[in-house]
């Protein structure tokens, strides 16, 4: 029987480097291959034995060689970029990168990321897409407005991209230049539209039997455009042991610095999902004045009192909890603390 034996692969755009290792930490072999030749890949894993453990840094363009290596057997481990101490090294190069990959599995130091399926993966693809359009959408009007305050034209109505708003556009005289240039945003802003509705499709019809989606937009706050991002971004919600968990992946929770006696509690740390964090805030930021959120973020923005950013804290502490209450969604397809009391 073969011992066991790890593979650990150093990822490039064109070039990569396979580091093979037994478990005393002797290398193996180490091999430097284009990505283009899959078969070196597979071969790295072939001779590492049946179903050996590849580690490989979650780093540009990773999903293709999660796949490969999936389908030859290999038990695939994602590397966390920022969540892995590499040390001071005075060398550093890819085949020293490959090698700490395999040490930091070997020796059990390893944090890594999850590996959400292909399914989740193709999801995601499109939520994140459709943001970029609609934050492309919404840089185009910025440039409307930009270029109407240049020629010193007042926009007399809240939405100048309404019914009023497109009447008045239709009607400017502005110089060559300007018109020009509102016109072409013009037609971006009707094409951005038209992709985002296409995406919408596709989105919504993968998500028709979803119970945790159905579920999570019973939390006020959570529309289908927020309920989208949760689902997509979070994935598998049993992955996460708790909502505390799940609050910190997200990165609304305290960054906690510890020596001996001495504490610190800082801002929150801002290291995950930049989209559910923001679907989060959203959400707390559209409470109805009756809503018990709403009464959360009115009673923790009083007891800060004066203090700077008072409710700025509060809406972050509803966000968290906006979090929780997804969490139960996900998992059960039904929030109880939300559910009618039964008669």
């Amino acid at each position: 029987m073969q011992a066991q034996q790890y593979v650990g692969i150093d990822l490039h755009r064109r070039r990569s480097v396979i580091v093979r290792r037994d478990a005393a930490g002797t290398t193996l072999e180490v091999a430097r291959v284009d990505n283009s030749d899959r078969e070196a890949f597979t071969k790295a894993v072939a001779d590492a034995g049946e179903h050996p453990d590849v580690v490989v840094e979650a780093t540009y363009g990773w999903y293709w060689l999660a796949d490969l290596l999936d389908e030859a057997g290999a038990r695939i481990h994602l590397a966390h970029p920022l969540g892995n101490a590499w040390g001071n090294r005075r060398v550093k190069n890819d085949t020293r990168d490959a090698e700490d990959l395999v040490d930091l599995y070997r020796l059990g130091r390893l944090v890594e990321s999850w590996i959400a399926p292909p399914e989740t993966r193709e999801l995601r693809e499109l939520v994140r897409y459709r943001a970029k359009l609609v934050a492309l959408k919404s840089n185009a009007k910025v440039q409307i407005h930009s270029v109407l305050a240049k020629e010193g034209i007042c926009v007399p109505m809240s939405d100048l991209f309404g019914v009023a708003g497109s009447e008045l556009l239709d009607t400017l005289e502005l110089a060559d230049a300007y018109q020009a240039r509102v016109e072409s945003l013009r037609n971006l802003i009707d094409a951005y539209a038209y992709e985002i509705g296409s995406l919408d499709k596709m989105i919504y019809s993968q998500l028709a039997d979803n119970t945790g989606y159905k579920a999570i937009q019973a939390i006020p706050g959570v529309g289908p455009v927020t309920a989208v991002i949760f689902v997509a971004e979070i994935g598998d919600v049993s992955r996460f042991t708790s909502p505390h968990h799940l609050a910190s992946w997200v990165g609304l929770t305290p960054r906690h610095r510890e020596s001996d006696t001495t504490v610190h509690r800082g801002p929150i740390t801002k290291q995950g999902s930049k989209l559910v964090r923001w679907a989060a805030i959203e959400a707390a930021t559209r409470q109805v004045s009756d809503s018990r959120l709403r009464q959360d973020f009115e009673r923790i923005a009083t007891n800060h009192g004066s203090k700077p950013g008072a409710r700025k804290i509060a809406r972050v502490a509803v966000a968290r909890k906006i979090v929780h209450l997804v969490y139960y969604g996900l998992r059960d397809g039904v929030i109880r603390s939300l559910a009618p009391d039964e008669v």
